[in-house]
């Protein structure tokens, strides 16, 4: 197949722009996406609607990490049966792909529908913004199905060296959305329940590009629940082979919920400049795992096919790109952070509290390129259980606890400080697990 040449022949430098130009990209636009609501409800002067978004955005983590389990998992194993010639595997795997999504899609929006005051109180809603979480949780239920397909498809595409569809579908989505956002936000004066129906519209949009290019593009790749029939085992493999990032967004959801029932003592403007924060430094991280997502089937290919030079000089160039841009955003995000909080907060003494959680947040950002990189190396090379450990560590079995124990040494500024702690623990044990898997390899190589 013509795309394969991509992962097999291409210059490394060259094959990993093309891999993760358009995945940084993708990439930006779930950031913009993810900042525009917030931005364009700060605009309105209510803080509460600001952490009403940031109150229910953990609960998505369940449905986003589901999506980015099939996804991440589906793109990894199918370029790794690609590698190996199995392609009527790879078929399955993505059909199991497109059915999984749509089917927990409906299970998910049932249980958001029936279950919203109770699941607000658990995340950390207060009274004054109950109403609005509520709204905006509602109606982000109801287009569940469409944010599951999208996520799965546009990251399963790329398996097949079809970089550009998976790009253009979230691009096409998000513009939808940011275009939608002010009409609905300010001119309809629908608030967060604006900001949700205008996301819903924008996954419709990708969605439906998806199905165009699955069906008009691919060679592997089908709609059809046929193959799926054929061998439904396949897909306890590829869930194992993503659950690393699906944890890792399920664990994330718990972290921002436990921090946020934290700070709701302090009121709904702290969690609000907590969510600021983190919108204003997503972008470093984010890029940085768009690059390592970006080459992952990359590493899946030439680990599959055990091409030994191209895979360790792939892991170098992408560890020193990560690290790279992370050290030079960093400085930028601290230069800039005025202006990049009060994108998102009015009100004084909530961009000052903001700020502060902001440099802790910076810290360790450079260095988590690396992590990102180790998840994905070992996805490409299956091993599911060490990657599971690195996206247990970072998110949860760090976190979690962090949070609890610098809130009690620290106060409010310990639950920023929990962030940094855990991600330089993170980095460094996710860097002894990749030198582990890359040794096992090579040594498994010898054998033959």
């Amino acid at each position: 197949m013509g795309n394969e040449a991509l992962f097999r022949d291409k210059p490394i430098w060259k094959a990993i722009f093309s891999l993760a130009i358009p995945s940084v990209l993708t990439i930006l636009i779930m950031v913009i996406y993810n900042m525009a609501d917030m931005f364009f409800i700060a605009m309105l002067g209510d803080d509460a609607q600001v952490a009403a978004i940031a109150v229910v955005g953990p609960v998505f983590s369940l449905a986003t990490a589901v999506a980015t389990m099939l996804g991440a998992g589906g793109c990894a194993v199918i370029a790794n049966y690609l590698g190996a010639g199995e392609r009527e595997n790879a078929r399955t795997v993505g059909s199991l792909c497109v059915w999984t999504s749509i089917l927990f899609g409906l299970v998910f929006t049932v249980s958001m529908l029936t279950g919203t005051d109770s699941i607000l109180r658990y995340l950390g809603a207060t009274e004054d913004m109950m109403g609005f979480a509520a709204n905006y949780m509602r109606t982000l239920a109801v287009g569940s199905c469409l944010m599951l397909f999208s996520v799965v498809m546009a990251s399963v595409v790329r398996a097949e060296g079809m970089i550009l569809p998976g790009m253009l579908s979230n691009m096409a989505g998000t513009v939808t959305n940011i275009i939608l956002d002010p009409v609905f936000i300010l001119w309809f004066h629908m608030g967060v329940t604006g900001a949700a129906t205008a996301t819903v519209i924008g996954n419709l949009v990708a969605s439906a590009m998806l199905v165009f290019f699955i069906r008009k593009q691919s060679g592997i790749l089908t709609l059809s629940p046929k193959p799926a029939l054929r061998k439904p085992s396949l897909l306890f493999h590829t869930a194992a082979v993503g659950l690393p990032n699906g944890i890792s967004s399920v664990l994330s959801g718990f972290a921002s919920t436990f921090s946020n029932q934290i700070l709701s003592a302090y009121g709904s403007g702290v969690i609000a400049a907590m969510a600021a924060a983190g919108r204003a430094t997503m972008v470093i991280t984010m890029i940085q795992m768009g690059i390592c997502i970006g080459v992952s089937p990359l590493l899946a290919y030439n680990y599959g096919a055990k091409n030994m030079p191209r895979l360790r000089e792939t892991l170098i160039k992408t560890a020193v790109l990560t690290i790279g841009f992370g050290t030079i955003a960093t400085v930028g995000c601290f230069a800039g952070r005025d202006v990049l909080i009060g994108l998102f907060l009015k009100d004084a003494a909530n961009a000052q509290i903001g700020k502060q959680m902001m440099f802790w947040l910076l810290i360790a950002s450079p260095l988590l390129g690396f992590y990102y990189l180790s998840s994905n190396f070992l996805q490409a090379a299956g091993n599911a259980f060490l990657a599971t450990i690195i996206s247990i560590l970072r998110q949860g079995a760090l976190l979690i606890p962090c949070l609890y124990g610098m809130h009690a040494l620290l106060g409010l500024t310990g639950v920023a400080v929990a962030h940094t702690v855990s991600d330089i623990l993170s980095v460094a044990i996710s860097a002894v697990l990749l030198i582990f898997q890359y040794r096992r390899l090579k040594q498994t190589i010898v054998i033959e």
